[in-house]
Formats: C-alpha cells, structure tokens, sequence
C-alpha cells in the first residue's frame, strides 16, 4: 500500500504502479465516493467523453467502411497494419 500526500489544490498523486495495473491514461475519469471512512476511487468510462472522440474521429476523416463481411474487415485491418509498417 502506497502513501500518497494532498497538493495544495486538494490533488492527489496515484501511484505509478496503481496507475498501470488500472491501465489509466491521462483524461480518464475516477468516481470518488466514501464507503464509510474510506475515500473510494473508480475508474469510470463516460459515455458522453467516448461519444465526442468517436464523433471527432468522423468528423476528422478517421474511419472506414463499411464493410459487407467480417473477412473484407480483417483484410481491410491487415492491409492497414502492414501499411503502417513500412
């Protein structure tokens, strides 16, 4: 178990090593919520922050398809991995 010290800002620091077993990244969302005298932290995924980026990625050019089966997709996906390859 880790120590972590309240900034001035009332921010808190996780640990590296919580960090990357929660496989967090910066932007991500917790819950903060009391069980009894305990301060409980979880990670949240919002729907609305994973809605706006798929939204942006439309907007931006960043899709494909669509595809009329499932082996024109993988080989669509295969064809994208070895371009980016070179």
């Amino acid at each position: 178990m880790a120590a972590v010290k309240i900034g001035v800002s009332r921010q808190i620091v996780i640990p590296k090593k919580v960090y990357d077993q929660l496989r967090l990244t910066p932007g991500d969302y917790l819950e903060v919520e009391l069980d009894g005298d305990k301060l409980v932290l979880t990670p949240k995924e919002l729907i609305e922050k994973r809605l706006a980026e798929g939204l942006e990625d439309i907007k931006a050019g960043r899709v494909h398809g669509p595809f009329s089966s499932a082996k024109e997709t993988i080989r669509h996906l295969r064809k994208s991995r070895k371009a980016g390859r070179r």
